[in-house]
């Protein structure tokens, strides 16, 4: 009977340690809140797979962006579908911090299926400053890293 009870308290103890890790998913190093960090991941992950639709759900509507522009406002969903097709980058969240209203996240630059092509970019790091309202994007705004040597042209574009 004992053999039995410590095969099954064995069990359970590597299911409550494996499961300890998949609250981290929307963790990351910079201690932003959680909430937003989970809708930045969602975003970047759905961008990075080439899912503009499900990334532009993340959206509010109206949205204000700017990437290197004066400030755009998103009225409609085709809109935030258009700006987000724009991005030629796809990207890994890899940090999150919390300044005023903002969340600025940092991501590492990558590949992702669709129009645009991210070169030389893959592997660049870029900051996006995120203002999230209600579970969704406000706002999304580039951010220069003045403490990066070097910045993309087409900046954070996750």
């Amino acid at each position: 009977m004992i053999p039995r009870a410590l095969a099954t308290l064995t069990a359970l103890s590597a299911l409550a340690l494996g499961g300890c890790g998949s609250s981290g998913e929307t963790s990351v190093a910079g201690g932003a809140d959680p909430h937003a960090v989970e809708v930045i991941r969602h975003w970047a992950d759905e961008l990075r797979a080439g899912d503009v639709l499900a990334a532009s759900q993340r959206f509010a509507i109206p949205a204000l962006v700017q990437n290197g522009t004066p400030p755009l406002r998103l009225t409609d969903r085709r809109d935030v579908e258009a700006f987000n097709r724009s991005l030629p980058c796809g990207a890994n969240l890899t940090e999150a911090i919390t300044s005023g209203k903002y969340t600025i996240a940092t991501f590492e630059l990558t590949e992702r299926p669709g129009p645009g092509e991210c070169g030389g970019g893959v592997g660049e790091t870029a900051k996006t400053a995120f203002v999230i309202h209600n579970g969704l994007i406000a706002e999304w705004r580039r951010v220069v890293d003045t403490n990066q040597g070097t910045t993309t042209a087409q900046g954070p574009v996750v």
